[in-house]
């Protein structure tokens, strides 16, 4: 069954249900009340007309005495403790009562009876006869009226439920309309994007801000995130394959010239070899950059610690020391902690560490520090630097300020960008100042709690 048909038939089921539900519990409590009301009325009669003939009945003859009393469409009489009527005393409609089988009650009694399928509100109460014995004055009386009227009662309810099902019906239709409007709408524009293959975004009428609304919204963002990863992949992809092509080209290039002359010319034998080598190992590294960034940050298996940034710093900076033969200044004043991932934060400092080593040739200086809730590392180079209109590209894969330059450094273009995913992954947050040719300053910024 569709989403449509189902709202319309379940809020159209529920509504009369409750419609019915409701409509029963007035009949039950009206018709309670009225009955409650029938019982307390002649009870009280019956307790009045009690009085009355026990102060009489020595007086008047006690046929006469109750013919005053005798309700328009019922029975009075009275009954001994032998279950035998002395008198009785009926109105003309109600003559088949005196039929009844008279029971005698020791105490007040009042309740709802059925003779002849007929109802009737029965009332006793034990007086003093005229012999000195104990009797009973029964009144009964016929509720016929009051049946009538529940009987009208329940027509109008049941009319009343009939009527109110047709309203019910159409804005379940209506509701149902509205609700699956919006999911049609996006359920014909992925069928519409399954078939062009272009993006596309669902358009929206009015002002309204409910949740139907935030889905075709949600939608919306969600298409714009896969149109956006989708040309940055396409972009990726096409940088990715421009960047291989190059090393390809010179390691079959020296490949060749190995074939034809690297036996005859010993020279030109080591200088393709180390080129074909220095090509190899640069397409290693790119194509291992490459993986870290196509994995998603979840699967980078982050170790959350407390780290002495101090100790941390100086025993990166010794290992990069030893690599590259340049010197690193560490300044601190206090002890600085952060928390964050050992290997990823020291993968994070080389990147940066390896571009101050590149495209600078004086030392290197690393301020330790804390602002805030922060914590913080400062890497200062005198290189350089980066022209300003530059810095916001310089973390976009393959980018590079100067191509030929950075070829010649051995970089590939994607360790800022690698370094960025890395950030992101452990909380850090990078910022760059650089001037052309004074040198290049990172920070980064670690919580510190």
């Amino acid at each position: 069954m569709r989403l449509r048909n189902k709202i319309n038939l379940y809020t159209a089921v529920l509504f009369i249900f409750l419609l019915i539900l409701m409509n029963v519990a007035i009949y039950l409590v009206f018709s309670n009340m009225i009955m409650t009301n029938e019982l307390d009325r002649t009870k009280a009669e019956t307790e009045k007309i009690a009085k009355d003939v026990s102060d009489a009945v020595n007086q008047i003859a006690p046929n006469n005495l109750l013919r005053a009393y005798v309700p328009i469409d019922g029975m009075v009489q009275i009954v001994g403790e032998t279950n035998k009527k002395s008198s009785t005393i009926t109105s003309h409609s109600e003559n088949p009562l005196k039929d009844r089988k008279p029971i005698f009650y020791p105490g007040e009694k009042s309740e709802i009876i059925t003779y002849n399928q007929k109802k009737y509100v029965f009332a006793s109460n034990p007086i003093i006869w005229t012999d000195g014995s104990i009797v009973n004055l029964q009144i009964t009386k016929s509720i016929h009226t009051t049946e009538e009227m529940l009987g009208i009662l329940r027509i109008v309810l049941i009319a009343v439920t009939i009527i109110a099902m047709i309203p019910v019906l159409i804005s379940s239709s209506i509701l149902s309309n509205l609700i699956t409007r919006p999911i049609r709408s996006m359920i014909d524009t992925m069928k519409e994007i399954q078939q062009s293959g272009q993006f596309k975004r669902i358009s929206f009428k009015g002002k309204s801000k409910d949740e139907l609304v935030e889905m075709g919204e949600t939608f919306n963002h969600m298409i714009d995130l896969l149109q956006t990863n989708f040309e940055k992949q396409e972009q990726f992809v096409s940088n990715a394959s421009h960047e291989l092509k190059t090393p390809l080209t010179i390691i079959e290039s020296y490949a060749d010239l190995l074939k034809r002359r690297g036996m005859e010319r010993p020279d030109l034998f080591d200088e393709s070899i180390e080129a074909i080598h220095s090509e190899a190992i640069r397409m290693g590294e790119m194509t291992e950059q490459l993986l870290l960034l196509a994995k998603h940050q979840e699967q980078w298996n982050i170790k959350l610690e407390k780290i002495n940034l101090i100790e941390f710093m100086a025993e990166s900076a010794k290992v990069f020391q030893n690599a590259y033969h340049r010197n690193i200044e560490i300044h601190s004043k206090d002890e600085v902690f952060a928390t964050s991932d050992v290997q990823k934060l020291k993968q994070l400092l080389f990147i940066f560490l390896d571009n101050a080593r590149k495209y600078s040739d004086e030392f290197i200086a690393v301020y330790i520090g804390k602002t805030g809730n922060e914590a913080y590392v400062r890497i200062e180079d005198r290189g350089i630097g980066i022209p300003k209109n530059e810095l916001e590209k310089v973390f976009d894969r393959f980018y590079r300020v100067d191509k030929a330059r950075t070829r010649k450094q051995g970089g590939s273009g994607l360790g800022l960008s690698v370094a960025k995913e890395i950030a992101d992954a452990i909380h850090v947050r990078i910022e760059m100042n650089s001037l052309e040719g004074r040198g290049t300053t990172v920070t980064l910024f670690l919580p510190s709690k």
